[in-house]
């Protein structure tokens, strides 16, 4: 029984590739990858003569199987996406599962991923994020995409097409005119670009200057609502002008509010000692 190991490879620039990646590309009996020719330039450049088979969305259903016999009887796997981390909007979570259940070992090279990068060079808060893949191109499943991103708190980061950069920026910008979005281009390669901004000043950047390469968005959370006490204070007066006892509308205004019940019963005795006063 062998080991499959899961390869991360360089997202643009290929000297990002560390001595274990090398060594396990060099040892292993086959590598399954997306494209045998973005591989096989990888490989070349660091004198890699292990044989190739394609591994890619269109092929899995079938080559799962097969690779997972491969790794019961003949040799050690590697697992090599096109560019960055297995199995991050890539094919190879099946294979992985496969394997496991088929109780071979499992391993990972760690290696580039082009969703940290952005990341982490987009500026933005980096405690809580999620990754949300492509963004749906059309239709209803984009528009209920960008709906539920408006209460998403958490910094999101996603992958857009070039000939949709605009079109994706002018949705930000309805959606959310005041949020920063980061837009990171050919990331680790010659012409990086990593650009943020509001989506009305990015859309005015690249209507001048056409998108071109491979891009990931970082999108900024939505913001913490601060409680609106003096809306909640005054909406405690009108109940207690009403009949309602202080304490029970000070809890009712902090409940709609969302705010603290202490405060505004704090407020409320002010205020009416104000009056007597």
């Amino acid at each position: 029984m062998y080991t499959l190991y899961l390869c991360a490879s360089p997202i643009g620039n290929l000297e990002d590739v560390s001595l274990r990646l090398i060594r396990t590309l060099n040892e292993v009996s086959l590598i399954a990858c997306e494209d045998t020719r973005t591989s096989a330039t990888l490989l070349a450049r660091y004198d890699i003569h292990t044989p190739l088979t394609a591994y890619h969305d269109h092929n899995k259903a079938r080559e799962t199987d097969r690779l997972i016999d491969y790794l019961l009887t003949e040799g050690d796997l590697a697992l090599l996406t096109d560019a960055g981390m297995p199995s991050i909007s890539d094919p190879g979570y099946e294979l992985c599962r496969a394997a496991r259940e088929a109780g071979n070992p499992v391993t990972l090279i760690p290696g580039p991923s082009a969703v940290l990068a952005a990341l982490v060079l987009s500026g933005l808060p980096t405690d809580r994020f999620v990754f949300d893949g492509f963004l749906p191109k059309s239709g209803k499943a984009r528009k209920d995409r960008l709906k539920g991103w408006e209460k998403e708190k958490r910094t999101i980061v996603f992958f857009e097409a070039p000939h949709r950069v605009l079109a994706t920026l002018a949705d930000l910008q309805a959606h959310f005119p005041r949020r920063q979005v980061a837009v990171c281009r050919e990331l680790t390669k010659r012409f990086e670009e990593v650009l943020c901004d509001t989506a009305e000043n990015l859309i005015a950047h690249f209507s001048a200057t056409a998108p071109r390469g491979e891009f990931v968005f970082v999108l900024a959370g939505a913001p913490d609502e601060a409680p609106d006490r003096a809306a909640a204070l005054a909406y405690a007066a009108d109940l207690v002008s009403g009949g309602m006892r202080t304490k029970e509308a000070a809890k009712a205004a902090a409940e709609k509010y969302t705010c603290s019940s202490r405060q505004i019963y704090q407020g409320l005795i002010a205020d009416s000692r104000n009056k007597r006063d």
